[in-house]
């Protein structure tokens, strides 16, 4: 299992999600409404944005560039740590990862 720590404005979510699942199929199994994923994680929106925080940055690794163009049209401002939860495989080494969510995603 990976712990998983969703900081949302309203408050903060702990998560633990089977290893080889995807950041977003944790978010939405755990009811977390300020993830959309309106295309299912098919990479075809970005309703499901996330700041992975830094010291996770490196351990999540970078964006592939069909990533990188849909997080230029993100609602909220697009930071350096910005990915798309469909976008990050969850494996033991990110065992406790932490993330911020977005105000808003549509």
């Amino acid at each position: 299992m990976v712990r998983i720590r969703f900081e949302a404005a309203e408050g903060t979510y702990e998560v633990h999600a089977e290893a080889n699942h995807t950041l977003l199929d944790a978010a939405l199994a755990a009811g977390i409404a300020e993830i959309e994923g309106q295309c299912g994680g098919f990479l075809n929106c970005a309703t499901c944005h996330v700041y992975v925080a830094e010291p996770w940055a490196e351990k999540v690794g970078p964006a592939n560039e069909d990533e990188e163009e849909l997080l230029e049209g993100t609602l909220e401002p697009r930071r350096a740590t910005s990915r798309l939860s469909c976008q990050i495989t969850l494996h033991e080494g990110l065992d406790g990862l932490t993330v911020r969510l977005p105000r808003r995603q549509s």
